[in-house]
């Protein structure tokens, strides 16, 4: 297994190299575990699928900050490659306590890890501007005191909250970028001009998830546009779980057990989980 320091300079040369690369998303060590055995170069934590691996709704911190160091933990022992964590807002308002996750992660293995502006409040679901800049500050700094070069990305989550002030998204990332954050991430970016626009006014990499882009749209599409890093994010976690609905509705109103035919073989489960 290579050693934490080695898993994040690899980590931080993913972003540093030409062209994109896709980060999948799992959410436990099974998946992780799977994407290592395809050949991925990098792997990321997701909070919509192991929130619903729990049985609970993404988006409302309904998983604990204890939940999710412990799957962080989980992910990163599975295999060696570099793991990015969905560290949410941090479980906290203040700058300095929610700067504080990011020890956590360090400790559970994680080498890159993302900051959002969500306040997860309905009455008002995004910080004001100063306080998300201050925070992603806060976030800087903790990860330049860790031991090795820990990647964090700062999240913009105005499309994700009824927000669609594209002005105002562009302008938060500039702000995380000029306070220090590695890697931009606006959640809810679309289709390629919206995305070609926000990669053009910030001057660091940026992440595009795939769960909320057109679907239509490739991997040499988004890189031409200038997209650095693709994650997968829940939509891996939610085709799973379509895939097993119906498989379930075809046994119970069908009879059929026809789904089985496009299974896994136990062979092949087996020498994934022997890597």
């Amino acid at each position: 297994m290579r050693s934490q320091a080695e898993r994040a300079k690899a980590f931080r040369a993913l972003h540093e190299q030409p062209g994109v690369f896709i980060m999948p998303n799992p959410w436990d060590a099974g998946t992780a575990k799977l994407f290592a055995s395809l050949g991925f170069k990098a792997i990321a934590t997701t909070s919509l699928g192991f929130a619903a691996a729990l049985g609970r709704v993404d988006g409302t911190l309904s998983v604990s900050r204890e939940e999710l160091i412990a799957n962080c933990r989980e992910i990163a022992a599975a295999t060696d490659l570099p793991v990015n964590a969905d560290l949410e807002n941090g479980y906290a308002d203040d700058p300095e306590k929610a700067a504080g996750i990011f020890r956590l992660a360090a400790e559970a293995g994680i080498v890159g890890g993302s900051i959002e502006d969500a306040t997860g409040r309905d009455d008002q679901p995004i910080y004001d501007f100063d306080l998300a800049v201050e925070r992603v500050a806060a976030a800087v700094r903790a990860v330049r005191r860790l031991p090795f070069p820990f990647t964090l990305t700062a999240r913009a989550e105005n499309l994700l909250h009824g927000r669609p002030d594209l002005d105002d998204t562009i302008r938060r990332l500039q702000a995380f970028s000029k306070a220090g954050a590695d890697v931009l991430y606006a959640p809810g970016l679309r289709d390629l001009a919206t995305i070609k626009r926000v990669v053009s006014a910030v001057d660091k990499p940026v992440n595009v998830v795939v769960g909320g882009i057109d679907p239509a749209l490739t991997v040499q599409q988004l890189a031409d546009a200038g997209v650095k890093r693709i994650s997968i994010g829940g939509a891996l976690s939610r085709l799973m779980y379509s895939a097993v609905r119906d498989a379930a509705v075809a046994m119970r109103d069908q009879g059929s057990f026809a789904w089985a035919r496009g299974m896994m073989s136990g062979k092949d489960l087996k020498a994934i989980f022997r890597q």
